[in-house]
C-alpha cells in the first residue's frame, strides 16, 4: 500500500481479464499469446496514443492495464471509440535487486543521456521523419528511405526519438538495411510521453551523435503527429533544428500533408519531400501534388523512396 511506481520501475503483473491486447513482446520481439492468469514482467510508462489509449503510471499498485504490447503498464484514463477495453493486470509487486532496490529499465540502459548537450560539431546529414498523425506511415517512410540510401551504397543509421517501446519499428529500419538501429529504449525510457522536455532536447542531441558514428546519413522518426506536446515543443527548439537539415513528412490526405508542411515551414525548418499513407491513393497524391506544388514541396511515393536515385534526391534536396 506504501508503493508509489514510477516510469521504468519493472512490475510482475497477473493478467486479470484479457481484451485489448491478447499478446505482449518478449525480449526477443515475438508476440507472445495471453491467458487469464498468465505471468508477465512489464515496465510501467506513460502512452500517448491518439488511435488507442491515453494512459498514465498510476500512483500505486492497485489493478491497472496493459496499455501497449511492447510491455507498459499503466492506467488508461481515455480511448479512441474503436478500441475495445483494455486488458487488465494485477501488479503482484515490483522487481526488487538483491539489496531492496526497485529495478527500472534506466538501470540497463545501453546509453547515457547528458543534459548539458551542444549541437553537433561534425556530423552526417540528419534527416528527421515527422508525420500528421499516429499511423500516417512515418515508419514506413523512413526504413524505404534507409532501403534506398542503402541500395545507393550508403552507411545509413536509423533511430526513434520519442514513442512508446516495442520492436516493431526498430526491426522494420533493421530488416531495411539500417547498419545501426538505436532508439529510446536504449537510452533507459519504456516511453517518452510527458518525460521532461530538457531529457527529450538532450535525447535528440545524444542519440544523433551515436548514431553519426560510421554513417553517411542519419535519418531519426519522432512519433505521433506534429501537435503533439513533446513535439511540437522540439521541432521548433533551436538545438533541434541544428541537428536536422530537413524533415521527410508523412501524411494520411492532401489536406494534412499541406498543413504539416506549412507548418514545419513556418518553425523554420526545411521540407524535403510529402510521403505517407495518402501516397497509396493516386487522387489524394495527385492533390498533393497540386498544393504542395507552391510550397516548393515535392510529393513521392513511400516505396518509390526504395529506389537509390530517389532517397538520394530526397538526402541532397
Amino acid at each position: 500500500g506504501d508503493i508509489t511506481p514510477t516510469p521504468g520501475d519493472v512490475v510482475i503483473a497477473r493478467i486479470s481479464h484479457i481484451s485489448n491486447h491478447k499478446r505482449v513482446e518478449t525480449p526477443e520481439s515475438r508476440k507472445a499469446v495471453l491467458f487469464d492468469g498468465a505471468l508477465v514482467m512489464l515496465a510501467y510508462g506513460h502512452r500517448y496514443a491518439a488511435d488507442q489509449f491515453l494512459a498514465h503510471v498510476p500512483d500505486s499498485l492497485d489493478h491497472c492495464h496493459l496499455v501497449a504490447a511492447g510491455g507498459i503498464a499503466g492506467v488508461v484514463t481515455e480511448l479512441h471509440d474503436r478500441m475495445k477495453e483494455p486488458t487488465e493486470i494485477e501488479p503482484l509487486g515490483l522487481l526488487a535487486t538483491t539489496d531492496g532496490g526497485v529495478v527500472n529499465v534506466r538501470d540497463f540502459a545501453a546509453f547515457d543521456n547528458p543534459l548539458v548537450v551542444g549541437a553537433p560539431q561534425q556530423r552526417p546529414k540528419v534527416i528527421a521523419v515527422l508525420g500528421t498523425s499516429m499511423n500516417s506511415g512515418k515508419s514506413t517512410t523512413l526504413a524505404c528511405l534507409v532501403n534506398g540510401l542503402t541500395a545507393a551504397g550508403q552507411q545509413v543509421a536509423a533511430g526513434k526519438i520519442t514513442g512508446t517501446g516495442a520492436g516493431n519499428d526498430r526491426m522494420l529500419y533493421h530488416d531495411a538495411g539500417a547498419h545501426r538501429v538505436v532508439d529510446f529504449t536504449d537510452f533507459g525510457y519504456p516511453t517518452t510521453f510527458r518525460m521532461n522536455f530538457a531529457e527529450i532536447r538532450a535525447l535528440t542531441v545524444n542519440m544523433i551523435n551515436t548514431l553519426s558514428a560510421g554513417s553517411d546519413t542519419v535519418i531519426v522518426e519522432i512519433a505521433d503527429g506534429i501537435y503533439q506536446g513533446e513535439t511540437a515543443r522540439l521541432l521548433r527548439d533551436e538545438l533541434f533544428q541544428e541537428c536536422v537539415d530537413s524533415v521527410v513528412f508523412s501524411a494520411v490526405d492532401a489536406l494534412g500533408a499541406k498543413a504539416g508542411a506549412e507548418e514545419l515551414i513556418k518553425a523554420g525548418l526545411k521540407v524535403s519531400a510529402a510521403a505517407g499513407v495518402m501516397t497509396a491513393s493516386p487522387l489524394a497524391t495527385a492533390e498533393a501534388c497540386e498544393v504542395l506544388g507552391t510550397l516548393g514541396v515535392p510529393v513521392i511515393s513511400t516505396y518509390a523512396l526504395t529506389a537509390p536515385e530517389v532517397a538520394t534526391g530526397v538526402v541532397e534536396f
